[in-house]
């Protein structure tokens, strides 16, 4: 193993590890080939602005790990989740390796980027994984999601707005976030309600993460 490979395997066990995230032996493999694929990919397709690997880890990687506990915790269901603009697959493919038994729709309408998932898809062997490559407004599902979650909207309205027709009745929607988005929420008062916000403790990272646990309030 390369002084590299031991870093990047260092840097998410003991992230993970902080954040209280347990990581089978087959789930690290997973994600380190999976964050592999995404430097090598990012060089020529632009995934991401990130261009240190062993960041990535730290910043994509371990960030989507930080909403584990909710799944585990949640007494909401969560077996049919969408990731809404997943660019690369966050945090989508690397919840899909920690979850088998649940099934994640990544959607984005870059075709670039869903060639790489895709290509990720097929490597690892993720049969709980499925890729849309279309505009959201476009995307007419079947049985409807338990859950929409995003890590890229640029506002909880566009959102809420944008993705209410993917949701079952009582779905909710996952907003990754930086620091608490008050003013994002002023604006949706009378259709969306916060259920939650969880500070996430996202190892390896400065400044604030939360997660925005809301529903739509005619449901």
């Amino acid at each position: 193993m390369s002084d590299l490979e031991k870093d990047l395997r260092e840097i998410l066990v003991q992230g993970a590890k902080e954040m209280s995230v347990a990581l089978s032996e087959p789930q690290i493999s997973n994600l380190l080939s999976y964050i592999r694929e995404f430097d090598k990919w990012n060089k020529a397709y632009n995934l991401s602005a990130i261009r240190d690997i062993r960041q990535m880890v730290a910043r994509h990687l371990l960030d989507s790990l930080s909403v584990v506990p909710y799944f585990l915790g949640t007494k909401h269901s969560t077996e049919h989740v969408i990731d809404v603009g997943t660019g690369g697959g966050l945090p989508g493919i690397p919840l899909a390796i920690m979850f088998p038994e649940k099934n994640f729709t990544l959607l984005d309408s870059a075709g670039k980027k869903t060639r790489f998932l895709f290509h990720v898809k097929t490597l690892l062997n993720l049969e709980n994984v499925s890729v849309e490559n279309r505009r959201v407004e476009e995307f007419q599902p079947g049985p409807k999601f338990n859950v929409v979650i995003s890590r890229a909207f640029a506002s909880l309205q566009d959102m809420t707005e944008g993705c209410a027709h993917l949701l079952e009745n009582d779905g909710v929607f996952l907003a990754m976030k930086g620091i608490y988005p008050q003013d994002e929420l002023a604006p949706i008062a009378d259709k969306i309600e916060l259920l939650e916000s969880i500070k996430l403790n996202v190892a390896e990272t400065d400044g604030e993460r939360h997660l925005l646990i809301c529903k739509a309030k005619n449901n």
